[in-house]
């Protein structure tokens, strides 16, 4: 038997771990999988060690409180891994959780690939040679992160980013206006938090007085608000305090139909930094790029970003494509200017949209869809099939 081990701590990761496993298995029948992920994973028939969301923290001061827990975790996974024997374990980004894994297992013998290059090439680049020890492989989503390990001596594949088959761009828009009743007065905008609790809970207070704002200057607006499973209570229970009462929707297929409604009606985003704004570029809609963290946090992080840009729309265009609003600069005042900016002038519009058709056109592999080059990695770590 043919053991592929793949590890998630994330609801992003859990998506990329899904695609993954259906990709291997049209190119590899025989292979099995196991898994810590969640319901994407499951859904290919792959159970989790345990529930992931507990992994789905971040920041030095929200990881500290549950340090013993994750140390148990983390302790299960690597007996688990050394247990099962895997002829190669995929590890998938949450870098706190998943290297340390890797470090782990890594004297069993077990290839280790890992899915999403951590950012070290924009806050640590001193510790890339911790990481060629870690791993066996990187899988690239950048394409300027190769050059960057390749020079550590880390083998390294470019797969294509995994927004390119999202399906962002294929919503409904009338789907959603007939659901949520919206009418041609109505102006749909998209609301973002992210989907780890504690960035979410920072954010979405200051998102709430941004949407107050830009509802008093926008009669009609209408906030929309994806729910990630893993935030779903916070989101729900500081959304009950806004002042502008948010469309809440679930699922992908809905998100994708929000998207639609929003870029048709000439709708913009209120958008986490991450992986959201390149969900926006694909989409087609205009947005404002906000993060805030704990003081503390940011005050460590201030000395160790290497980077100009905290969106990667801005970082693959480099220039500002859309406009930043980090920490103290994250008021409600500006995220509402930065809301309503392309929404009031069409050439703001427009010019964000052109440059996300300039910043999408550097995350394509030449092997074709990002899932499909990154089985093919996989596999290349595998002996050889059976004949």
């Amino acid at each position: 038997m043919t053991l592929v081990y793949i590890v998630a701590g994330e609801a992003s990761g859990d998506v990329l771990g899904a695609r993954l496993i259906a990709a291997l298995r049209a190119r590899r029948p025989d292979l099995h999988f196991a898994a810590i992920g969640g319901p994407r994973m499951a859904e290919q028939g792959v159970p989790s060690l345990f529930d992931y969301r507990e992994l789905a923290l971040m920041g030095l001061l929200e990881v500290l409180p549950k340090i013993f827990r994750l140390k148990r975790l983390l302790a299960d996974a690597a007996a688990d891994v050394a247990t099962r024997r895997p002829a190669v374990l995929v590890t998938i980004d949450s870098p706190g959780f998943t290297l340390r894994l890797a470090e782990m297992v890594k004297p069993i013998g077990v290839p280790i690939v890992h899915y999403v290059a951590p950012q070290v090439w924009a806050w640590r680049p001193g510790r890339v040679m911790k990481l060629r020890r870690k791993v066996d492989r990187i899988l690239c989503l950048l394409p300027f992160e190769p050059i960057f390990f390749e020079a550590a001596g880390i083998p390294v594949t470019f797969v294509g980013h995994p927004v390119l088959e999202s399906g962002a761009d294929r919503g409904d828009a009338a789907r959603f206006r007939a659901a949520h009743g919206l009418t041609e007065a109505d102006r749909p905008v998209i609301v973002m938090p992210g989907s780890r609790r504690m960035e979410a809970s920072r954010l979405l207070p200051v998102f709430g007085a941004a949407l107050h704002i830009a509802a008093a200057r926008l009669p009609g607006l209408r906030p929309v608000l994806p729910v990630a499973p893993i935030v779903a209570d916070a989101v729900r229970a500081a959304a009950r305090d806004w002042t502008v009462a948010p469309i809440l929707v679930d699922g992908q297929d809905a998100k994708h139909d929000a998207f639609a409604a929003v870029a048709q009606s000439g709708g913009a985003g209120l958008i986490k930094s991450g992986t959201s704004s390149l969900e926006m570029a694909v989409a087609g809609i205009p947005h404002v790029v906000a993060y805030r963290v704990n003081p503390i946090t940011a005050a460590i992080v201030r000395r160790l970003v290497k980077v100009p840009h905290a969106s990667l729309v801005n970082l693959l265009a480099e220039r500002e494509v859309v406009p930043e609003r980090l920490q103290e600069a994250c008021t409600p005042e500006a995220l509402a200017e930065g809301l309503l900016a392309p929404m009031l002038d069409p050439a703001i519009a427009a010019a964000q949209r052109a440059g996300f058709a300039e910043a999408l056109a550097h995350l394509r592999a030449p092997e074709g869809l990002p899932s499909a080059a990154a089985a093919e990695a996989v596999l290349r770590m595998l002996e050889p099939a059976p004949a």
